[in-house]
This record gives C-alpha cells, structure tokens and sequence, in this order.
C-alpha cells in the first residue's frame, strides 16, 4: 500500500472517492481502490448505493475480487456476483483458502455451484465437497483441510526436513497434528518443540496427548468458547471415529463471533446482519413490515386493556399522566434482566441448574430497585397532585410490575429457546407486552379499587 493510501483515515475513502467518481476520473478511483486491503475495499463497497457500488466494482482487480466478495454481506455479494459470469466467479475463486472459498459457494445460486465445481479438478472438488457437507455453522463447516500432519514414530530431524520441502505453511500453523497410519488423531506437536529440542528426539516423546479435538459437528458457537477459554490459534477437527479431518484457526472464529455480536444486536429489531444498508426501499419496507406489524398487535393489545379503565381515567385524569411511568420502568428493568440471561445463554452460563438461583436473584434486585424508587415516584406524585392515594398506588403498580418484569427477563428467553426460538428476535416484543399489560392493569386496577370503590 502506498504511503499516501495509508494517511487516509478509512473515513475519508468514501468522501475521497464519491469526489473522483462525480469528477469522472476513474483512472485515479481505480489506484485507490486497488490501494486498499480487501475488507477495507468490501466495507467501501457496502457503504455506496447500488449504481456507485457496481461502478466501483468494475475497478477492483481480479486478483482480489474473491477476497473482497468473502468481507460484503451475502445481499451485497448476490449483487455483485449478478453482475458476473461463470469464468470471472471462477477465476475469482481460485486463489481462495478450501474453508473461504466453501463460505463462498454456499452463498451462489444452485446452477452456480454446479459450474463452480464442475470447473475443479477432481482433488479440490472432493475437498470442497467434505467441507460442503457439513452445516456451515459447525466445526466441518468452519475447517480447513490445509493441516500438517506428522507420524509420532519419526525424529524431529525427519519432520524439519519434511516442512523445508514444503517451502510455506499454511497461515496460524502454530502446531503440527500427529496422526497415525490410519489418519486417527493422536496429539499434536508445537512449532516451539519443535525448533527448540534435539532433532534427534522423536516425536512421541515432545507431542501433547491432552490437547482434544473438536468434533466436526460441533456448533460453531462452542467453537468460539472452546478458542476463547483456551487462547487457540489453531485446533484439529475430528469425525466420529476419530479420524483427523482438518483444522479451524483463529482467523475463522473471530468472523464467528463478530457475526454472532452483530446479529444479537440486530435481531432485537428484528433485522440481520447481511442486510443491506442501501438495498431498494421497497426491499426494505418489506422486511420491516412484519415487524412493525408485530409490534402493532401488541400496541393494540396494551390499548385494549387501557379501554377496560377508560371509566376510571374519565374520573382521575391523574392516572392518564402518570401511568406511562408503571409501563417504562418496568420495561427498562426487564430489558436489564432480559438482555442479562440472553448473554449468559450465548456464553453457555444461564442452563437448568442455576435458573433457580438466577431468578431468585433478580426477583430480589427488582424488589431492593422497586422499594426505593416506587418510594421516590410516590413522594413526587404526592407532591404533584396533593393525594396521598394516588402516590400509593403507583408506587405499588410500580414493584409488581418491576418483579414481573424480572420474572418475564428470566423466563422468557428461557421458553423461547425452549421453542427453538431466537430470545434476541423474540424477547423484546413478548417483554414490552407483559410489562405494559401487567403495568397497566396493576395501576389502573388498583386505581379503579381505592379511587372509585
């Protein structure tokens, strides 16, 4: 990259290439494109509307267009790759690591595919097939097939030899796997052993048998766990006999779990991560419609239940203005308790064992937080409206419904992923339905009780 490409802030390429584009000099967009790293080019290209992304696209290099098709999301990929043929999906796929380029072709169309694999030769398109015919959400479906394995009967001297007629390793290889002449898994041997004792010594006496595998079903969530607990830069992957597959490294994994951040955030408002930030508006209303339609419902519901009261607002106009308040609180402290057990599932913290506990635990921070600040809403509303009444009721509305509230932040991500539902894309519309229905009814109802009995 060139000094210059290097002084611009990431921010600034955008700025700097909408000017080259609108003054027509595609000669310089092109240097500068080129320039770049191909995420740096990838996130350029999500950040331009459709017309501008295919003009930019034209200017990437061939060398580079498989790497940058692998960083854009799979709705700015489906555009992009619409624009290409066969040869060039091929060409840009050539120079791809096996686990990348199975990333790749999951995302083409099925015709697509099969011309894809049709133009491999025989060994690669074997390879890829293994790696196809696991979930692209597992061990299988992360691996790559690129491991270095060694047998425990030879001499370290034998295996340097061995790796210098290679001439490269594969990248994060930070171990060598050892096999037997069945190809079943048996230890593994660091690069750092390696190099650092008498090459006469055998493998067997310096490689580690207490490193275990990863099974190639195993979920890529647990993957991620598996190289955060322990500091991994690499692990094999085995079948269910035992025998060694390939290897996940480090690279993979954190894709994992940066998608697996984005989608959290995105799901509680119902979107993905792959969607498309400048797709056509009509594609765009249409994902969001059902949500909004979702959320409309349970709107209707809570306005529903405010009617069965509307004889009691009539009388105590006071109620109309404080009764927001039951409903946010107690949907800010279920969004806490809520949000809370969402994590502590993806982590793998929040199980049957200690929901007990966990939701003892926050029936009682929802009591000590309802206490002290129902009391505080009550002194206000006393002060407001002169009625001692008025200030006891809302007080009370307010700790059911914050103990409510943690009730529903435990339970319902709990159901939910009982149903094999998602709690991110689920749980909030289920939590701001009990706490506006049960805050609600707790205020207006015990209103109705003490104001109008």
């Amino acid at each position: 990259m060139s000094e210059s490409a290097r002084l611009i802030q990431p921010n600034e390429y955008l700025a700097e290439l909408s000017r080259i584009l609108e003054s027509g000099t595609f000669s310089s967009a092109k240097r500068l494109m080129n320039a770049l790293h191909p995420a740096d080019i990838a996130d350029l290209l999500e950040s331009l509307p459709h017309s501008q992304r295919i003009l930019l696209w034209e200017l990437v290099n061939d060398e580079v267009e498989g790497d940058v098709l692998l960083e854009v999301g799979d709705e700015v990929r489906e555009s992009l790759i619409r624009t290409m043929d066969v040869d060039e999906i091929r060409a840009a796929t050539e120079k791809l690591d096996l686990d990348d380029l199975a990333d790749f072709v999951q995302s083409l169309p099925e015709k697509l595919i099969e011309e894809t694999l049709h133009g491999m030769d025989k060994q690669n398109r074997q390879r890829l097939e293994t790696v196809l015919s696991y979930d692209e959400d597992s061990a299988g479906g992360l691996m790559n097939l690129d491991a270095v394995t060694v047998r425990a009967d030879v001499t370290l001297d034998v295996v340097l030899r061995y790796l210098r007629r290679m001439q490269d390793l594969p990248e994060h290889t930070d171990r060598l796997i050892v096999v037997d002449r069945y190809d079943q898994y048996v230890g593994v041997l660091g690069i750092r052993r390696l190099l650092t004792h008498d090459p006469e010594r055998s493998v067997a006496d310096l490689m580690r048998t207490d490193v275990k595998p990863v099974l190639a079903d195993t979920p890529a969530q647990q993957v991620a766990r598996l190289f955060e607990d322990h500091d991994l830069i690499s692990a094999p992957v085995i079948d269910a006999d035992g025998r060694l597959l390939g290897r996940i490294t480090v690279d993979d994994v954190l894709d994992v779990i940066r998608d697996e951040a984005e989608q959290s955030l995105l799901s509680m408002a119902g979107l993905n991560q792959e969607d498309d930030i400048f797709s056509p508006p009509v594609r765009s209303a249409r994902r969001r419609a059902i949500w909004l339609g979702v959320n409309l419902a349970t709107a209707f519901l809570a306005a529903w239940v405010i009617g069965l009261f509307q004889a009691t607002l009539e009388e105590v106009v006071a109620l109309a203005i404080l009764m927001p308040i039951v409903a946010s609180m107690g949907g800010i402290a279920g969004s806490q308790t809520l949000t809370l057990v969402i994590r502590g599932q993806a982590l793998g913290q929040v199980g049957r064992a200690n929901t007990r506990w966990l939701l003892s635990k926050e029936l009682w921070v929802a009591l000590l937080n309802g206490v002290i600040w129902s009391s505080v809403v009550a002194a206000i509303a006393y002060a407001w409206f002169g009625d001692a009444k008025i200030g006891l009721i809302i007080a009370a509305a307010m700790l059911i419904n914050l103990l409510f509230a943690a009730l529903s932040g435990v339970l319902i991500p709990l159901i939910l992923r009982s149903l094999r539902l998602d709690p991110a894309l689920a749980g909030g519309v289920v939590l701001t339905t009990v706490t506006d229905v049960v805050g609600f009814v707790a205020f207006l109802g015990l209103a109705t009780l003490f104001l109008l009995g």
